[in-house]
C-alpha cells in the first residue's frame, strides 16, 4: 500500500507519516521543512522537498499512490489573504486534481472546525449545521473553500472525506500550548470573562486514529465531513490549569471582558496591517472569540460511521505534552 501525506514534515503529517511506515505502508510525504525531511527519510520515509502551489510537481507526486491524506494548510490567526488561498485552496485544487488524473482511491482531507465559528456560544455544533455567511478569519475562510472544492470534485469522482479535527495537542505540537505557555511567561494567558468559555481539544494519535479510519471507511460515507475532538468539553481555565500543574509551573493570567479583549485586539490588528513587518499580533479577534465564546462539537457521527473513539484522554494526553516539554526545555 502506497500513502501520500502532504505537510508531512509538520506537526499531524509527521505523526501520521510514521504511523502508516509502522503499519507497513510504502510512504511519501511532501513538505518545506528539509532538516524534518531528512529526518524521515532516514527512517524510511520518502520525502520530496515541495511547494504545494507547484501544480504539475503536485499532480505528478500523486502518481501510483492509493491514499493521500491532505494534512498541509496555512493555519495561523493573522495574516495576508492571498497567502492563505494560494495555500489553502490552490494547494487543495492540484491535489485533487493529482488525485484526478491518477485514480487515487481516498483522498482524506484535514480542514477545520474554525469553519463553523460564530462569535456566539454553540455547544454541540453537528456537521449538518449551517455555517456562518462570514468567516472570522482568512484561515477559516480558505479552509471552507478548500472544502468546497473537496465536495465538488466529489461529483466528478473523487473518492475523499473531510475530516475537522479541534484544537490538536500532543508531543511535537509547536503551535497551541507552546503559544499559552509563551504567554503565561510573558504577559499572561488571557482569561476573559474568567476562562468559562467550553473548549475542545483532540490529542495528536487520536486524530491520527480517525485519519487511518476515513481510510478504510465503508463506501456510503465517502463524501461526507466528520468532527473529531477529545469529546472531553471542558472550560478554558481548567484547561490551563491542567496544563501547568502537569508542567509544574504556576499559571499567571491576565483577565479581560469581551468586550475589552475584543476592542484590544482590533487595535492590534489595525496596528499590525500598517506595520511595515506585519508581524502577527499578540491577540487576534479570531482568537478572542475562540478563548472568550464557547464552541463545542458532536462527535456521534464520526464514532457511529467511522468507528471512531479517543484513545487517549486529555489527561493522559498533557502528561505526554509535559514530558516531551520537559525534555525538549531542560
Amino acid at each position: 500500500m502506497k500513502a501520500l501525506v502532504t505537510g508531512g514534515t509538520g506537526f499531524l503529517g509527521k505523526r501520521l507519516a510514521y504511523r502508516l511506515r509502522d503499519l507497513g505502508w510504502e510512504v511519501t510525504v511532501i513538505g518545506r521543512k528539509d532538516l524534518v525531511g531528512k529526518q524521515l527519510a532516514a527512517q524510511g520515509i520518502r520525502y520530496v522537498s515541495l511547494d504545494l502551489r507547484h501544480r504539475e510537481e503536485v499532480i505528478k507526486v500523486c502518481k501510483d499512490q492509493e491514499a493521500v491524506f491532505h494534512c498541509a494548510a496555512r493555519s495561523a490567526s493573522w495574516g495576508a489573504y492571498s497567502d492563505f488561498y494560494d495555500s489553502n485552496v490552490k494547494g487543495t485544487e492540484h491535489v485533487i486534481a493529482g488525485c484526478l488524473r491518477h485514480g487515487v482511491e481516498r483522498l482524506i482531507h484535514v480542514s477545520s472546525p474554525s469553519v463553523c465559528f460564530r462569535y456566539t456560544n454553540r455547544l454541540g455544533v453537528t456537521e449538518s449545521d449551517a455555517l456562518p455567511k462570514k468567516q472570522a478569519s482568512p484561515y477559516a475562510a480558505t479552509k471552507r473553500l478548500a472544502e468546497l472544492a473537496i465536495e465538488k470534485a466529489g461529483a466528478e469522482g473523487l473518492r475523499a472525506l473531510i475530516i475537522r479535527p479541534r484544537a490538536i495537542f500532543g508531543p511535537g505540537d509547536t503551535s497551541i500550548l507552546p503559544r499559552i505557555i509563551e504567554a503565561n511567561a510573558t504577559r499572561g494567558v488571557p482569561m476573559i470573562d474568567g476562562g468559562r468559555a467550553l473548549i475542545d481539544l483532540t490529542y495528536i494519535d487520536n486524530v491520527v486514529d480517525a485519519l487511518l479510519l476515513c481510510q478504510c471507511a465503508p463506501e456510503q460515507v465517502l463524501g461526507r465531513t466528520f468532527h473529531i475532538t477529545n469529546g472531553e468539553p471542558m472550560p478554558f481555565v481548567k484547561a490551563a490549569e491542567l496544563l501547568f500543574s502537569k508542567l509544574g509551573m504556576s499559571l499567571h493570567t491576565k483577565k479581560l471582558s469581551f468586550p475589552a479583549a475584543f476592542a484590544a485586539a482590533s487595535v492590534l490588528e489595525g496596528l499590525a496591517t500598517w506595520s511595515a513587518s506585519q508581524q502577527e499580533p499578540m491577540l487576534t479577534r479570531a482568537v478572542v472569540g475562540m478563548l472568550g465564546r464557547s464552541q463545542t462539537l458532536d462527535i456521534r457521527a464520526a464514532q457511529l460511521e467511522l468507528g471512531y473513539s479517543a484513545k487517549v484522554s486529555i489527561d493522559t494526553g498533557l502528561n505526554a505534552f509535559a514530558t516531551w516539554w520537559r525534555n525538549e526545555h531542560a
